[in-house]
């Protein structure tokens, strides 16, 4: 079954992209956790971080920092997250990086964790 990135890869659904070239998309998140926040993927479907092509990878570091030109958020600063499995926060199996910006961006996600206990 086609994940909804691949239906908006195919023009099935549709999205309010920023970026687009042959082997990638970047396009406006439909529920912004910040003020900017896109959403980028490679067009074809890798499942998450741990299977994505290495080279390919270079070529993703390349586009992701042209979205950053291009929204004007490459100097002022930005955050790139991407979510890897189901215990990482992966929602949807295609590999896809948040870019967030616009504002000061806080960062509490070790609120009522003590990181001892992990190790």
């Amino acid at each position: 079954m086609a994940t909804i990135f691949e239906k908006i890869v195919s023009g099935e659904i549709p999205s309010n992209k920023v970026l687009e070239n042959d082997k990638f998309l970047a396009f406006h998140d439909i529920n912004p956790k910040a003020p900017i926040h896109i959403l980028i993927i490679p067009k074809i479907c890798y499942e998450n971080f741990q299977v994505m092509d290495a080279n390919l990878m270079g070529e993703m570091t390349n586009f992701i920092q042209e979205v950053a030109r291009k929204l004007g958020v490459d100097q002022s600063g930005y955050r790139l997250v991407c979510n890897c499995g189901e215990n990482g926060g992966q929602e949807v199996m295609h590999l896809h990086f948040h870019l967030l910006a616009g504002c000061r961006l806080e960062w509490d996600h070790s609120q009522g964790h003590n990181s001892d206990e992990s190790f």
